[in-house]
């Protein structure tokens, strides 16, 4: 009897050969061709899920998305379960925004290819819709969470937006810089960092 093959499982597979090569070689390398080679597949086979290179991106970038979102989505469950302004509030708004950076080797991989993504989308024309959609989403995420931590911003509107942008931009710098140097950025530095600038979040704002 011919071998039934599970779409969506051989998807994935395909996705995470993808995932692998850019966070070895760079997104340059992934092509269906290397794609094909790192799954240990035939070229053949890729085309059958993914008809072109730029379908195959899109879906992979996709999958990093939802990914990272999904982690983020439950981690900021466990902050909202904490009282306000509790050390159980505080780890766990650490934990949530650990979820950005490349504490771990899949962490790290999430990381790396989420970034690499988003940088090739202001080339990539093609990449564009699920750049935004990727912003977008954390950063509706990174809102709902400073707004857990300062409730008094749900009125303006403006200040929340400047924060979300504020904590994203450090979010993006602290994972810039964990991915590059990872000797010298470890999670003790990302987290006294991140204390830093939560501290900040409840300061008043100076005229």
């Amino acid at each position: 009897m011919p071998k039934i093959v599970d779409a969506e499982a051989r998807r994935q597979e395909v996705v995470q050969a993808v995932f692998r090569i850019i966070a070895s070689d760079g997104l340059e390398r992934a092509s269906l061709r290397e794609v094909a080679d790192e799954a240990g597949l035939a070229v053949g086979s890729v085309r059958h899920y993914f008809a072109s290179s730029d379908e195959l991106l899109i879906f992979s970038f996709g999958t990093v998305i939802e990914r990272i979102a999904g982690r983020l989505e439950a981690a900021l469950a466990l902050v909202e379960e904490e009282e306000p302004g509790s050390p159980g509030q505080h780890a766990a708004v650490l934990n949530l925004l650990g979820q950005f950076l490349p504490l771990d080797e899949e962490l790290a991989v999430d990381a790396c290819v989420w970034m690499a993504f988003r940088h090739a989308a202001r080339i990539k024309p093609v990449l564009a819709p699920e750049a935004e959609r990727s912003h977008r989403t954390v950063a509706a995420i990174v809102g709902r969470l400073i707004l857990l931590l300062n409730p008094g911003q749900a009125d303006d509107q403006q200040t929340l937006v400047t924060e979300a942008e504020r904590l994203l931009a450090t979010m993006d710098g602290l994972c810039m810089h964990a991915l590059l140097q990872p000797e010298w950025m470890t999670a003790e530095v990302c987290s006294d960092v991140l204390t830093a600038h939560l501290r900040s979040l409840s300061e008043p704002a100076v005229p």
